[in-house]
């Protein structure tokens, strides 16, 4: 079912849109549930899915970013909360079903289609759960639109990396780089390859990662217009330098980590923040390499309502 929902347009999305990328008809709903659609100005078609009982506390789910993603990547927690919570699973600008025009992706852009969407859309505030560096964006949304989160769980998030990140420069030469014909197209078809999002799937999986999985993220990595997106996520534009001074040490709102070991990300910059922030907890779901809510999905279900349970 596809539902479109006018909104108002994006404060930080005024620019005149460029003409959007959809989805080709070939590509299957990434989850079995309503399928809806939001506009702005910005963004003329964002999509997401819904379902739950109406009058149930609301929960967002956010997949994360790289060459592949989709609300696929939070099916396991979209099937088991949709029984009684009213849970959305939002697809990002450039990903998915969601608008791939070729435009300038940033983490304010993120962050201003996160916090529009609670505000417009899910209008109460939501338990919002992020997975990988989508965590960045969900904190970025959370301090600008505070009252819209009731409490953030973050999957693996980025950030507590000490790796230092490419300048603004050095990113923006590297997406040049990415955008001279030929050479962005040769780039994105080779990491998009069935052996490549199959040998990366399997660097997020102590075990093997399932087909399904693998073959919803072959699909929607050849959508048009989905090399955009995943050019500003490879250039380093998409992350945010010192994320925890920057976003996650400034929230207020009761924050669970969950993670294990990370075949992308470290952990290095957690403790410290854990040790003066009181409304941080961190549950560790093992084994795990970057996906627990796919892995081990009743210890990381587990662990998201015991954190729930505490906030009541």
């Amino acid at each position: 079912m596809q539902v479109l929902l006018g909104q108002r347009p994006f404060g930080l999305l005024n620019a005149a849109p460029t003409k959007p990328a959809r989805a080709s008809s070939d590509l299957p709903d990434a989850l079995d549930a309503p399928r809806a659609r939001f506009t702005s100005h910005g963004l003329p078609e964002l999509n997401y899915y819904v379902d739950g009982p109406s009058d149930a506390e609301p929960v967002l789910l956010l997949h994360s970013i790289n060459a592949a993603p989709s609300a696929f990547e939070m099916k396991p927690l979209f099937d088991h909360y949709r029984a009684n919570r009213r849970v959305y699973a939002l697809e990002l600008p450039g990903f998915g079903m969601s608008d791939r025009s070729d435009r300038i992706y940033s983490p304010e852009l993120y962050a201003d289609v996160i916090s529009t969407f609670l505000t417009e859309v899910v209008r109460a505030p939501a338990d919002v759960i992020a997975y990988s560096l989508s965590c960045e964006f969900a904190a970025r949304a959370a301090l600008q639109a505070s009252a819209a989160f009731r409490c953030l769980v973050l999957l693996s998030p980025t950030g507590f990396s000490p790796r230092r990140l490419p300048s603004a420069k050095t990113g923006k030469l590297l997406h040049r780089l990415f955008s001279l014909p030929g050479l962005g197209s040769a780039v994105y078809a080779l990491v998009t390859t069935r052996p490549s999002v199959r040998y990366f799937m399997k660097l997020s999986f102590v075990t093997t990662p399932p087909k399904e999985l693998i073959d919803y993220a072959y699909a929607t990595a050849h959508q048009p217009g989905a090399r955009h997106a995943p050019f500003y996520f490879l250039s380093g534009q998409l992350f945010t330098h010192n994320p925890v001074e920057q976003l996650y040490g400034k929230l207020k709102q009761p924050v669970l980590v969950i993670h294990d070991r990370d075949a992308n990300v470290s952990f290095d910059l957690l403790p410290a923040l854990l040790e003066r922030q009181s409304n941080w907890q961190l549950t560790r779901v093992e084994p795990t390499l970057g996906m627990p809510q796919w892995e081990q999905p009743q210890k990381t279900i587990a662990a998201i309502d015991a954190f729930w349970q505490h906030q009541a």
